[in-house]
């Protein structure tokens, strides 16, 4: 049985990661979603386990001192983290494994995972992105504003990335990513 690949999607807040990632895994039933641990409080409609797997700060450090993450990063004042042995499960299940981590974890699971296929979701245009962002509704002013500075910062970022996804239409940029899996299926040896 082969193993199950690692694809990382990453992109700035309000791009779209869920909607794309949801299309994703009912467009191929081998995926599966690796739901992250964070220490910020649900938004309305999450549920625990399901969107997040939600922790106190105290819950998340001890879990990050024992080795409990792949990788593990702050973001926006909140702890989110990867569970290394829900990855590795899926994977060693023969199950390709995706997760949505910010450009901070990507950078740690490549370095401890050099196979991840690392893909970097955009928006059409900045404006679009922006529009996107206070179309969500879940942010304050302040909230938004910071997550506009560190979605300046992230950009810098997509050179570090395999793959750059331009979110402009759903069906279409989740049958491109879903096109990179398949491909890198098909390379494995």
């Amino acid at each position: 049985m082969r193993r199950g690949l690692l694809i990382v999607i990453s992109g700035p807040s309000g791009v779209g990661k869920d909607t794309v990632i949801r299309r994703l895994l009912e467009m191929d039933p081998n995926l599966r979603y690796s739901v992250s641990g964070t220490t910020r409080k649900p938004r309305p409609g999450e549920k625990p386990d399901e969107n997040y797997t939600f922790l106190t700060p105290a819950e998340f450090e001890a879990l990050a001192a024992k080795g409990a993450f792949l990788e593990h990063a702050s973001y926006n004042g909140n702890q989110y983290g990867t569970f290394r042995d829900r990855v590795e499960r899926t994977r060693d299940a023969g199950r390709d494994m995706v997760l949505k981590i910010d450009v901070q974890g990507a950078e740690q699971v490549r370095k401890l995972m050099p196979d991840a296929i690392l893909i970097f979701v955009v928006a059409p245009s900045e404006e679009e992105l922006e529009h996107r962002q206070e179309k969500r509704g879940t942010e304050s002013a302040d909230e938004l504003a910071a997550r506009r500075s560190i979605a300046l910062r992230e950009m810098t970022h997509v050179g570090h990335y395999d793959h750059v996804v331009t979110n402009d239409d759903v069906e279409r940029a989740a049958g491109e990513i879903l096109e990179l899996i398949r491909k890198a299926r098909a390379s494995q040896t």
